[in-house]
């Protein structure tokens, strides 16, 4: 009786494995539409450093970064009393970095207008209001030395870039 109910077992296990895992043919995988936010609506939740880290490098990268990068990132904040000047600091080895993602002044200058909003989307989660989009048209066309780096610097350190 024993043997027959370990059989029964043994045979139920077998035919669970066999059922259980099958790969879907024909998966699809597609983008969810990301509603954007209007100017720091709902934006109350600090960002830890790890997650600050995270979306910093997704932001100028298009790309995560690793767990331990993140893990030594959080330590280099930590370590440091003043942690404005080490987010400066990340911020600034980010941008020294072959692989990052900013426009160039030409492509800036080019079409000022979706850099603008391409720039609050990409850091901010939301589109520009009209005075903002006003006052970084202005302040890009009156001021030659403002390139694209300086501007994501700028955003990165924003406070309402400090929050999710």
């Amino acid at each position: 009786m024993q043997a027959l109910t370990k059989g029964v077992i043994l045979l139920g296990i077998f035919g669970l494995i066999l059922t259980g895992c099958r790969k879907e043919k024909d998966a699809e995988f597609v983008l969810n539409d990301v509603e954007l936010y209007p100017a720091s609506a709902g934006k109350d939740k600090l960002k830890t450093n790890e997650q600050y880290v995270a979306i910093l490098y997704s932001n100028l990268f298009q790309t995560a970064l690793s767990p331990n990068d993140i893990f030594d990132l959080n330590a280099c904040i930590e370590s440091i009393g003043d942690k404005e000047l080490a987010r400066e600091v990340i911020i600034s080895n980010f941008m020294n970095k072959p692989n990052v993602q900013i426009p160039t002044v030409e492509t800036m200058n080019a079409d000022l207008d979706g850099f603008i909003q391409d720039t609050y989307v990409r850091f901010l989660v939301r589109l520009p209001n009209e005075a903002e989009k006003e006052y970084m048209r202005n302040f890009i066309t009156t001021n030659p030395y403002v390139t694209p780096e300086i501007v994501y610097f700028s955003f990165a350190l924003c406070n309402e870039y400090m929050y999710y």
